[in-house]
């Protein structure tokens, strides 16, 4: 699982079956420290419920095809589900 923002969201011009009605979302992948880390990603959104500047979690490659019903659509990352806090021990924020 990783760790992403929502940061906006995106609208095909083309829908491939299978993937109709599943929102698409801009993420901004996220360090342990909620710090941005590369670039933002498309992420299909299986929760149908994100929306811009939640925090989510996603997984990729054939894990985000896995997430979605009917499997293996092809999308890269999926949304898996939302965060509601981040909570870190001691050593694992030094």
């Amino acid at each position: 699982m990783k760790l992403g923002k929502v940061i906006g969201t995106l609208t095909p011009c083309t829908v491939y079956k299978g993937l109709e009605g599943v929102p698409m979302l801009l993420v901004q992948p996220l360090d342990k420290h909620q710090k941005p880390v590369g670039q933002s990603i498309v992420s299909a959104d299986s929760t149908r419920m994100a929306g811009p500047g939640e925090l989510v979690y996603y997984e990729s490659s054939r894990e985000a095809a896995l997430a979605l019903d009917p499997w293996f659509v092809p999308i890269d990352e999926t949304i898996i589900g939302i965060v509601d806090d981040v909570h870190l021990l001691k050593e694992e924020t030094e």
